[in-house]
Order: structure tokens, then sequence, then C-alpha cells
């Protein structure tokens, strides 16, 4: 079943494409947001609503506040046995898609949650963020404050703990092996609740993985992969729910209960102890330079110290420097990831912050010393004697 309703005849070049399941609760308030928007010019935004498998008011709550927004909106309605969260997301994403090929138009395609409170300027940080030279963007999010306040106080001081690190682990990891398209400051997010791609890159990558857990972390990956320039922006931030009974398997809502009832349980992969993550910074830097002068298929002593076989080593030298680095370190086990636990983050903040610190004296004292050996390089041009030819007049026989 699929609704169409339009308050503007013409195409808009961004869709915010939500999938949306069980949420009455939310779903008013997550669309007043989204037609909240600033700084747009009118009928250049429109909304796909996906309702999968809704049991509650969700639908009649739709319905009943479509006809107030002022812009665009696109309903579709279905029920599926085999529903999942990337299933979902596909489904509203390709929809996105599909409207703004109706006009030929590239386009730009959005994604939040149903549950999440996006701010006024949410799309025009995006858009700007992709006219500075993005293909896709990926924003951070933040709990709801007045849900949060409900959680156990250990979980909040976890997560403080855990940004900390990550934020210094992302510094250390943007000065060493440094990304043009995504510079410092970034993050590493990548969350489905504040997405952004073109529609030209969303298609080259064959769209939103269709997998029960992980997509939005899939989808970036894949971006990544495939050499699209993604930017990891902090200046683009969504509101999301902090409640401990979600929609979704596996999603925010089961992370937060899990950490309640296990408070001990590991960081994310990434927070690994700081001087493993400089290593793995150090050899991403070094893979990414081997490739570029195509030296990778010519000796495999980088694979050996990877303890990578010669066979696979000779298939990853054939792939482009995304996937080529993403291929290493699956099949690296030397490079496998080994998380920290939260009773370990005070200690690495410790040691990262001294870490990072000698890092930016390091490239700042590289950068100086480039910076003098440049500007000597003319004066010592301009004072070095010319060879001359020999003064006929000096050597003509007296």
């Amino acid at each position: 079943m699929t609704s169409d309703r339009l308050s503007i005849a013409t195409t808009p070049d961004a869709i915010v494409a939500v999938p949306v399941r069980n949420e009455e609760e939310r779903i008013a308030t997550c669309l007043r947001a989204i037609d909240a928007q600033a700084g747009l010019e009118p009928g250049s935004l429109g909304l796909v609503l996906f309702l999968n498998n809704c049991t509650d008011r969700t639908e009649a709550i739709v319905a009943g506040l479509v006809p107030t927004l002022s812009i665009p909106v696109r309903v579709l309605v279905e029920r599926f046995a085999g529903a999942h969260a990337g299933w979902a997301r596909r489904r509203a994403m390709d929809a996105a898609a599909e409207w703004l090929g109706d006009a030929g138009q590239a386009g730009l395609i959005l994604s939040t949650d149903a549950d999440s409170r996006v701010p006024p300027d949410w799309v025009a940080r995006n858009r700007a963020a992709i006219r500075a030279g993005a293909d896709a963007v990926a924003g951070r999010v933040e709990l709801d404050a007045v849900e949060a306040a409900l959680l156990p106080p250990s979980l909040p001081a976890r997560g403080r703990l855990e940004d900390r690190y990550d934020a210094l682990i992302t510094e250390a990891e943007a000065r060493i092996d440094p990304d043009p398209h995504d510079p410092w400051p970034c993050h590493r997010t990548a969350i489905g609740a504040t997405l952004a791609v073109t529609r030209a890159a969303y298609r080259a990558v064959g769209g939103m993985p269709e997998i029960p857990l992980g997509e939005d972390g899939a989808f970036i990956a894949r971006l990544i992969a495939r050499g699209l320039r993604v930017r990891h922006a902090t200046d683009v931030c969504v509101t999301i729910s902090a409640r401990l009974t979600g929609r979704a398997p596996g999603g925010v809502a089961d992370t937060i209960r899990a950490r309640c009832e296990e408070p001990d349980a590991l960081c994310d992969a990434r927070m690994e102890p700081f001087a493993r993550a400089v290593r793995r910074y150090l050899w991403r830097r070094r893979f990414r330079r081997l490739h570029g002068r195509g030296l990778l298929s010519r000796h495999h002593a980088w694979a050996r110290t990877l303890g990578i076989g010669a066979a696979e080593a000779d298939r990853i030298a054939t792939l482009p420097l995304g996937q080529a680095i993403a291929e290493a370190e699956r099949a690296s086990p030397r490079l496998a990831y080994r998380p920290i636990g939260p009773r370990h983050l005070p200690r690495q903040i410790r040691i990262a912050r001294v870490g990072l610190a000698a890092i930016r004296l390091g490239l700042a004292l590289s950068g100086t010393i480039r910076s003098i050996a440049a500007a000597a390089a003319p004066r010592r041009a301009a004072v070095e004697p010319r060879a001359t030819a020999p003064d006929p007049v000096s050597r003509r026989p007296g």
C-alpha cells in the first residue's frame, strides 16, 4: 500500500527518509522537527515515511499530521513478516532515491529515525558539507536529556569517558593518517539517525545494506571502501531517544539496556589501548603510501609483517585503497581489534593525552622544518655562484 500526499508539485532536491514502526509517542515530535528546517528554499525538501508493521496508533497519527506539514510528503505502508532495521531503512531510502529521480536530479538523501529529533539547521548543515565536496555526511548524536536523566548514573558517566577517549584517538588518527576530505575536527559515529548521501553515491554502492544489524555502519564502510568522500561532521548533531525498549533488535536501546545490565561490557571495537591504536594508524599511513606508489604487489614484506599469505596479499594489492585497507585489516590476525573495558578508560585517557601532545608537537616541528627548508631553497639558489664561460679577454694571449 502506498499513499502519496504532495503539498507542492515540484520535485524537491533533498529528501528525508524515515523508517517508522510503532512510534505513536514520538512520531509527531520527529515530523514537526523535520518540517521546521530553516534556511531552505520552499519546495526544496521532501519527506518519505516508510511505515512498516505498525500495530499501534502510528498510522492514524501520521495521517492526521501530514496535511498540516509545509513540506511534500510521501507515505508508504507495508507489512512484512521478515522485516528488520536494514530492510526498512533501505526501503525508505530507495523510495527517496526514486523520488529524486522523477525529475532527473542528482539530489540529496537524508536519513533519520522516527524517535529522533533533528535541529532546525540539520538539512542546511548537511547540504553545506556536501557542497564543500563530501559525497556523504555522518553526523553525531546525543541522548535526550530528560530520558537520559532516568538512566542509572553510572551509564552517563561511562558515556562521558567513552566520548572523551574516542575524541582523543580520533584526533590521533586524523593527525597521523589524515584524510583531506575528513580533516580534524571530526568523529567516527555512523548511525542511521543522521546520515546524508548524494543520490549518485547511494546508487554507486548499491544502496543501504539490507542486513538486520549495523546497516548504517556497513553503509559508511561501503562508501569509504569505494573511495567516496565521507565527512564525519562535528557540527551535525541529532537528539536520539534514551529508552530501554527499542524497535530494532541490536539498536541503541538494546545497547543502553545491555550496559545497564552489564556495566563492565567492553567498549566499541575501535576503543583499543592508545599504543595499539597509534600503531594501527601508523600502519594505515604506510599502507596508503605503498598503495599509492603501486608497491603492494612488488614485494610482500608488508603482508608478512601482518601475517597475511602471499595469495591474499596479491588479491588485496589489486583493490581500491579503501577496500584494500578494510580487507587487509580483516585478513590480518595482528590487526584484530582488542577493545578495552570501562575500567581501563581513565588510564588510557591519561596516556592518550600525553601521547597526543607528543604527536601534535612532533608534527608541528616537522612542519616548521619543512617550512624553513622551503623558504631557504630560493635563497640558496640566489647566492650560489653561477657557472660562467671563461672571459675571452682574460684568455687572450699577451
